[in-house]
């Protein structure tokens, strides 16, 4: 009996042991088949379920990701590629619709590798840790691909909002030029008496650009030839003081009639006047709401700024609320938008300089990094921001061009005083100021007309301060004529 009784707890004791043995090479085996599936889904299936779904299922995998290396190397050696893919909206549909399949995909595979992993034989705690482990691998895997769909689909929107199907216009003698019209408007209201007239002329090679500043209370200036405007007006823009050049958005509404065919009357009236007084062909043009430009600072985090005077907030038919103080700062929508658009004590010509300076400062400031960080937010703002015949199209030959100016000194004109009289400008002036600053004229060869030359081409006003611009309205203001405005602000 004594012998007897000495083996049972030894047999018992073995199973025991055997039981343990078994049951964590089982939680192995289940952790072993969810990473699996994590690292090369299909291989968990091929390895202990359905081989046929599993060699489907990486063969997938096999595709896309030769797919993706393919892209990849394409978009390495042409980066207009790259550019296409990511604004064309049928590519960015069918690319979302890829993610929510993976997604779905995966998330079915890690349950099926769970389920092959047999949970129901494991020990509780085995069971509730791969619990966590599976949830924590859909939420991880699933949710990020979900995600990236939605972030996809917020560009996709972006870009079918913001866009329209105009047609293309290719560049008149190398370079492309777009008309950015600036003001407060609502939705009703795009275009009603700009604060700000500038015309981006970008080559269409290096990206080099140079912003034409034109003042809104020009007067007596004539239209582009065989124009609606210069139909209606052929001796030019002269009908008093009322007749101020962004006037001709009221014009164009009371008299809708005679642009039937176009998206935006006031724009399409602006944009002959404009063609008229540079000589340029206008491509595009945008229309700013400085309303929606206080949301999209925001949403990048605001912007550094170098506030030479005091700005007030408010004035010129309302109270003064506060100033912004002198200082080099990040200014945040509203002080950025205050700082871009205040005329208490200040005149136009300082507020184009200062316009020009934020301009500037977005261009050098809004790195790639940010933009995809704050996606969504400038996404969202943008659609209350800007209004454009920009075709989507047209997309992938601009941002490289963008990309390209960032790194470049950006040159600005502007048809001011002291070098043109807004109420009689001289038009033959202006349009020898344009060809000048897009092609400028070769050096004299004589050391006393070398010196004339490189003296007429500084910057004026390089010393003094009035209403937060660098120069005077005597002298005119750096940031209006330069060959880096950065540096002159």
């Amino acid at each position: 009996m004594a012998t007897i009784s000495s083996t049972v707890p030894s047999a018992s004791i073995r199973r025991t042991q055997y039981d343990t043995a078994v049951s964590r090479i089982r939680f192995r085996r289940a952790i072993a088949l969810s990473l699996m599936t994590v690292l090369l889904p299909g291989s968990a299936q091929l390895a202990a379920g359905n081989k046929r779904l599993g060699w489907i299922v990486i063969r997938t995998v096999v595709a896309l990701a030769v797919t993706l290396l393919l892209v990849g190397l394409i978009s390495a050696v042409f980066n207009s590629f790259a550019f296409w893919l990511l604004t064309n909206t049928f590519i960015l549909g069918l690319v979302r619709l890829v993610l929510i399949g993976l997604a779905l995909g995966w998330a079915f595979l890690i349950v099926d590798a769970w389920r092959l992993g047999d949970p129901l034989s494991l020990q509780r705690k085995q069971r509730l840790v791969m619990v966590g482990l599976n949830a924590g691998l859909c939420i991880a895997l699933v949710g990020s691909l979900l995600y990236a769909s939605h972030v996809v689909g917020v560009q996709r929107k972006f870009i079918a909002t913001m866009f329209g199907a105009s047609a293309v216009t290719g560049a008149h003698d190398g370079r492309f030029n777009i008309l950015l019209l600036g003001g407060d408007s609502g939705s009703d209201r795009w275009g009603l008496r700009a604060d700000s007239i500038t015309v981006a002329s970008i080559d269409a090679e290096t990206g080099h650009t140079v912003l034409f500043g034109l003042p809104r209370n020009m007067l007596n200036f004539p239209f582009a030839k065989g124009s609606i405007m210069a139909k209606q007006f052929p001796r030019g823009y002269n009908c008093g003081s009322e007749c101020e050049l962004n006037s001709l958005a009221t014009y164009a509404a009371d008299h809708k009639q005679l642009f039937k065919k176009y998206r935006d009357p006031g724009v399409e009236a602006t944009t002959q006047a404009v063609e008229g007084i540079t000589g340029l062909k206008i491509n595009y043009w945008a229309m700013v709401n400085l309303r929606g430009f206080e949301r999209l600072v925001d949403a990048v985090g605001g912007v550094k700024l170098r506030v030479r005077d005091r700005i007030p907030i408010g004035g010129v038919g309302a109270p003064i609320t506060g100033y912004i103080q002198p200082g080099y700062k990040k200014l945040n929508g509203f002080q950025t938008l205050w700082f871009a658009r205040s005329r208490a004590a200040a005149d136009d010509y300082s507020r184009m300089a200062r316009q020009k300076c934020v301009m500037s400062a977005m261009l050098t400031q809004l790195s790639p990094q940010t933009v995809v960080t704050k996606f969504e937010e400038i996404a969202a703002a943008s659609e209350s921001l800007v209004s454009t015949n920009l075709p989507a199209s047209q997309l992938s030959t601009f941002i490289p061009l963008a990309l390209k100016a960032k790194d470049q000194k950006i040159k600005t004109v502007s048809f001011v005083p002291p070098q043109i009289n807004t109420g009689r400008p001289d038009i033959d002036k202006i349009q020898r100021m344009v060809r000048d600053a897009i092609d400028p004229p070769k050096p004299a060869k004589s050391k006393a007309s070398s010196k004339k030359a490189s003296g007429s081409s500084q910057t004026p006003a390089t010393t003094g301060s009035t209403s937060g611009s660098l120069g005077n309205i005597r002298d005119g203001y750096a940031a209006n004529q330069s060959q880096d405005l950065a540096g002159s602000c």
